[in-house]
């Protein structure tokens, strides 16, 4: 037999409220008190309630919706980062519309104009494309994962540490040149402390080396193309020598080890690597890579724990003004593989 619906008539006779504090109850559960709020949870336990999600939607506007904005899902990193949010279902108990910008600007615009039009509670961007000052001028709760921050709320890694440690490695594995092989990246982008931390590691050590900065496109195969350039540039410029090769992600990395060892069918004493991310790619290479560790999960349990609490003050009958941004930095750990000694 079909299970009857239970009505807001049905619970507010079963607790004797009035079906005005029943509705409360869903809309606006803070004007209730505690002791009435349990009151009425257990209720709908007893009566098996099954909630219109859709309905409460249109009554209050809230939809229990998190979109994302992420650029790409051919760098294991974001693939990585993504299921890591979704994961976090279980915790926060919200639900996520997921967009890939592919690095067009207009098209994320579009996109957030769509998400805002269904009524998302809050936003998590991971692209690049659009500024800080643009999202922030869209009025919703929304923090941003390692991406330029000035005007929102962001978690991030402490990227220039990772460099220190990842540089540091290659050091101590008695490279005679070090090359740092990385996107052109603004200074106002963490990412950039990948940049500054090989430089600055490279001049303390007095160690001979070289930044790599150069478009790897967009796709799997313009970066095995722009891999392969890279490394015969390596082969060419620095023959004979221990070629320490500090990638700017584990994606880049797998990719340049399996060029090497397509050509030399191992990896050679004359090439150490190390990548950047801890993304599942670094570990199931054909050769375990050495990399610096995001802690992927920890930066996206972080950054929606930031953003439930943005969405929870907003909630609020009279929610508090946000007068300080909240800028969130992880620490990255060193990860020591089979691509280093």
């Amino acid at each position: 037999m079909e299970k009857k619906k239970i009505t807001f008539a049905d619970i507010a006779a079963y607790t004797n409220f009035s079906k005005t504090t029943i509705s409360r109850y869903f809309n606006n559960p803070d004007s209730l008190t505690l002791e009435n709020q349990e009151i009425i949870a257990q209720a709908l336990i007893d009566l098996d309630y099954q909630e219109n999600k859709l309905a409460k939607v249109f009554a209050n506007g809230k939809s229990e919706f998190v979109g994302i904005i992420i650029p790409n899902l051919y760098l294991h990193y974001y693939a990585e980062m993504l299921n890591q949010i979704l994961n976090t279902y279980e915790k926060f108990g919200y639900k996520f519309l997921v967009f890939v910008g592919n690095h067009k600007k207009e098209t994320e615009q579009q996109y957030i104009h769509e998400l805002l039009a269904y009524k998302i509670e809050g936003m998590i961007v991971l692209s690049h494309t659009i500024p800080s000052e643009e999202l922030a001028s869209y009025h919703v709760p929304l923090v941003v994962i390692e991406r330029e921050d000035k005007y929102v709320n962001s978690v991030s890694t402490d990227n220039y540490m990772g460099a220190v440690q990842g540089t540091s490695l290659l050091i101590k594995n008695n490279c005679d040149v070090l090359l740092h092989v990385n996107s052109p990246v603004a200074e106002n982008v963490p990412a950039f402390g990948r940049i500054q931390g090989f430089l600055d590691t490279c001049a303390e050590h007095n160690i001979r080396h070289e930044l790599i900065l150069r478009d790897v496109g967009h796709s799997h195969q313009e970066i095995r193309k722009a891999m392969y350039e890279v490394y015969q540039y390596t082969k060419q410029n620095y023959p004979g020598l221990k070629k320490g090769l500090f990638l700017s992600n584990d994606t880049l990395a797998n990719s340049m080890l399996n060029i090497i060892f397509r050509d030399f069918g191992t990896l050679p004493d004359d090439y150490r690597i190390i990548g950047f991310d801890d993304s599942p790619v670094a570990d199931g290479a054909i050769l375990p890579i050495s990399t610096v560790g995001q802690q992927i999960d920890k930066i996206a349990y972080e950054a929606m724990e930031l953003l439930v609490t943005l969405m929870n003050e907003r909630k609020k009958r009279r929610p508090a003004p946000q007068t300080k941004l909240i800028h969130k930095n992880v620490t990255p750990v060193l990860i020591r593989r089979e691509t280093t000694d």
